[in-house]
């Protein structure tokens, strides 16, 4: 089974043999020069790897049954009854937050038409809607449209038809293949069955059972390049043709795909290793780590430094990327399928107050907020434990793997209304276990969420710059 922590490290140091190979139709002059082709590697690789990622997570999501992470056929709704746990691996950093639907369509045939139902106006949900290229193109749910019930129409990038009577509104993808991400709040653990009903009248259907008419031809069946771990050590640039078999060029990505063609990579094209130099093999081998490495150097640096976390804004539709491939790459790194800035702010971070690494095994941690200044949103906030090396949940004693805002009637409050939360590998004692957030016995990764943070001051928008700032964490006395 794949896992996206798999997928980065085979990325960032691939095994020695590994490299992209020409066409052996290219002859040698017209292929370019170790130089060039170098350039055209190191950039693809920025380019293409939110690409791979995405198509692997389809892979293993909607394509292989026996992946361990499959959730359901192409146009059908998976709804999870349980929030992510260490089992989860499918994705890094995932959410713990919102039990997840998941509906993976596949817009070649005809369009799809979501409908959700009526939410009470308290509880948050949200229909995100990513495309091949990782582009958020659209949301459905409380901030975007409200809480009452809709029908949305989703449709391919070809599609030029009106919108359907009954239609509250069309969303375009860049990609014939686009994910439906669909989050609702959990208030607790006994408030399950209300998510249950909720997730029951979620729905997806194509456009002609909307309308009551004839289906059209299905489309052809496709036979895709299984997304496995050795694959993709073997040849990254294969699984890069493989996705960009369903990601239609355009104008913002044309120049990096017509240098990807001078090296033989693009949809349709297969490879051959033993027309490639070992001089060539090696500089790319250089290009894919440098690439990775300028995609750790965004991550890094990339956004604003208050108090220890990074804090910026990520994701976004293809306006808003508009050809920065170094930061579409960053933000598929640091946590594929992330939402944009209006809808939730992630600020994560690798070290305390002072910039000194965070590690489970050396220190215990707290991160206290002020009275009066916890998080500013509109719907609620977290702060998520992640495993600093693989971003995945940590196993714990107590099965905890975040503290949110409607865990806080729970939690116990200073004197003065400030709040602590303590963060190490043991617990803090009875009288602070409430407030207390397992960490593992390693390096540590944090990642705070806040769900439609709030526009007016104090709020954390816009992004990096905002009036409201999360505290820094501090090594305990």
């Amino acid at each position: 089974m794949l896992t996206k922590r798999d997928l980065l490290r085979s990325a960032a140091a691939i095994a020695a043999g590994a490299a992209i190979a020409r066409p052996s139709l290219l002859m040698a002059q017209s292929y370019p020069g170790i130089i060039e082709a170098k350039d055209i590697a190191e950039e693809g690789f920025i380019y293409g790897l939110p690409l791979v990622m995405n198509y692997a997570v389809m892979q293993e999501f909607a394509v292989d049954k026996n992946s361990g992470q499959f959730k359901a056929p192409f146009n059908e709704i998976n709804n999870q009854h349980h929030v992510a746990t260490p089992e989860d691996t499918a994705v890094i950093t995932p959410n713990s937050d919102t039990p997840y639907s998941f509906i993976w369509l596949d817009l070649r045939a005809e369009p799809m038409v979501i409908s959700v139902p009526m939410v009470e106006k308290d509880r948050y949900y949200s229909v995100q809607l990513i495309d091949g290229n990782t582009y958020n193109f659209g949301y459905i749910g409380t901030r975007a449209t409200g809480t009452e019930p809709g029908d949305y129409l989703v449709v391919g990038p070809d599609w030029k038809g009106e919108t359907p009577a009954g239609v509250k509104k069309v969303f375009q993808s860049t990609t014939p293949f686009t994910l439906a991400l669909i989050r609702t709040q959990l208030f607790n653990p006994g408030d399950m069955p209300n998510v249950e009903k909720i997730q029951a009248g979620y729905n997806a259907q194509p456009l002609s059972a909307f309308l009551k008419r004839p289906a059209p031809p299905a489309a052809p069946k496709i036979e895709f390049l299984p997304a496995t771990t050795a694959g993709i050590k073997d040849n990254f640039f294969q699984y890069l043709d493989a996705a960009l078999q369903f990601v239609p060029e355009t104008s913002r990505d044309k120049a990096i795909r017509a240098k990807l063609a001078k090296i033989g990579i693009g949809p349709g094209k297969t490879f051959e290793f033993e027309d490639l130099s070992l001089e060539h093999k090696a500089e790319i081998l250089v290009a894919m780590k440098q690439g990775d490495d300028k995609v750790d150097k965004w991550l890094a640096s990339g956004n604003k430094n208050i108090n220890g976390w990074n804090v910026g804004s990520f994701f976004g539709d293809e306006a808003f990327y508009n050809g920065d491939w170094v930061m579409r790459a960053g933000a598929a790194k640091g946590g594929l399928l992330g939402n944009d800035a209006v809808e939730a702010m992630y600020p994560y971070t690798r070290t305390d107050a002072t910039g000194a690494p965070l590690d489970g095994s050396k220190h215990k941690y707290t991160i206290t907020f002020a009275p009066g200044q916890l998080p500013p949103v509109n719907a609620f906030w977290s702060v998520t434990m992640y495993d600093g090396k693989s971003q995945f949940l940590v196993k714990n004693p107590i099965n905890r793997y975040l503290i949110n805002s409607p865990m806080l009637p729970a939690m116990k409050k200073e004197a003065d209304g400030s709040l602590t939360l303590y963060i190490q590998k043991d617990s803090p004692g009875a009288d602070k276990e409430a407030n207390w957030l397992p960490a593992p016995d390693d390096k540590i990764y944090l990642v705070m969420r806040l769900y439609w943070p709030k526009p007016t001051p104090p709020s954390i928008l816009p992004p990096g710059e905002g009036t409201w700032q999360p505290p820094g964490i501090n090594v305990a006395q």
